[in-house]
């Protein structure tokens, strides 16, 4: 069985802890934590894109 792309483990623990945040009503936090997970994982993604290449 293949592993999950580093990218997707990255976001699905980004939108965890988000969702974490949201229940405590820390919205703002929330907000961070899923803009820089969006862009983490876009980092992530092109660096695998690139290792192709």
């Amino acid at each position: 069985m293949d592993s999950m792309p580093k990218y997707y483990s990255l976001i699905q623990n980004v939108v965890t802890k988000a969702i974490q945040e949201l229940e405590q009503q820390n919205y703002g936090a929330a907000k961070e934590r899923l803009i820089k997970g969006q862009q983490d994982a876009e980092d992530a993604y092109c660096g695998e894109e690139m290792k192709e290449a």
